[in-house]
């Protein structure tokens, strides 16, 4: 019986991890919208929305063929903490997706994917860690990711669509995520900032998301819903203006870090980096129209096309790898090394 085609190879050893690209193309259509490019909004939201199906289609075919064996891999070690942060990942992306949706004009879309993403986020939320007491590495902060995320996306239709109740739990989510993150701060292993091959960049990534979810929630008030009074306002306010503080230094330590430390390797985990940039922008080009602070929008285009870059350099090494596993001979020679 035949092997799977080399693509099929190639694919099956990175769905798992490709949600990592949905979300920071998603979370780059969000960042253009933002800065007014509205076509590469939609394109990158036309990607982001082809991968994520993808990716569906995947986990569809791999659950119709594991069957009910799937509960005894719970009991692997370390496969259900990356079973639970593909997940995690997953919702993000998702949020993130319906994000872009409401941003063009489709409302039902954005909701269509809130109800998904909200009835798969408690499942891997709940999952205790497996590895004990050892610090982990970025992915870590995925559990703060999907809620800010769904903070996000809440935040986003509760204005959309006048929905007082819906910017209220946008909000609940906003805080637990804030808890979310101290709890991943305290398991990161700092040591991967100098060490980590991408996904360390999640430490500032899921900062820049929570201050996006802030800055939405603030755009989100209106005089006819009347969400926040002065006092709650004016947290909200200073939360999400120290939150993009934090991310702005965040990404200033990381960023002299690959230059004290260069990591030239590509790796996969190099989305968490990308994803980092473009939320950043988006963060700051939110909070610049949320608190009418002009000067940020100036900031936020340049990192923005700071994350388009980085965005094409690691779509450029995707396919550079797939077109590697499409040559056997190719493959055949990175094998014996």
């Amino acid at each position: 019986m035949p092997g799977p085609s080399p693509s099929t190879a190639w694919w099956a050893q990175r769905a798992p991890s490709a949600s990592a690209a949905v979300l920071a193309t998603g979370t780059l259509s969000v960042g253009l919208d933002l800065a007014g490019y509205g076509g590469l909004s939609r394109i990158a939201l036309g990607l982001a929305c082809a991968a994520w199906l993808m990716l569906a289609a995947d986990f569809t075919l791999r659950l119709l063929s594991t069957g009910t064996k799937w509960r005894a891999y719970a009991g692997v070690p370390g496969l259900a903490d990356t079973v639970a942060t593909a997940a995690l990942t997953t919702v993000a992306a998702t949020a993130v997706l319906g994000t872009g949706f409401s941003a063009a004009g489709s409302q039902s879309l954005a909701a269509a994917l809130l109800v998904p993403a909200v009835l798969l986020w408690p499942v891997p939320l709940a999952l205790p860690a497996q590895d004990g007491e050892r610090r982990r590495p970025g992915t870590v902060f995925a559990r703060c990711m999907a809620t800010q995320g769904l903070a996000v996306l809440g935040a986003t239709l509760a204005a959309a669509e006048s929905a007082a109740w819906l910017a209220h739990a946008a909000l609940v989510l906003f805080w637990l995520g804030l808890v979310l993150y101290v709890l991943a701060l305290a398991g990161f292993d700092v040591r991967q900032v100098a060490e980590g091959r991408g996904d360390h960049w999640l430490a500032g990534g899921a900062l820049a998301l929570s201050a996006l979810a802030g800055a939405r929630l603030i755009s989100s008030d209106s005089a006819r819903l009347y969400l926040w009074n002065v006092d709650d306002r004016g947290i909200l306010r200073h939360v999400t203006v120290v939150l993009l503080v934090l991310t702005l230094a965040c990404c200033a330590v990381l960023l002299a870090a690959e230059f004290l430390r260069p990591r030239p390797r590509a790796d996969i985990r190099r989305w968490a980096t990308v994803f980092t940039w473009a939320t950043t922008a988006a963060a700051a080009l939110a909070v610049a129209a949320a608190l009418d602070v002009s000067w940020l929008d100036g900031l936020g285009e340049v990192l923005l096309w700071v994350a388009v870059a980085a965005w094409l350099a690691a779509t450029a090494w995707a396919f550079a790898s797939a077109r590697a596993y499409a040559v056997p001979g190719r493959v055949r020679s990175r094998a014996r090394r």
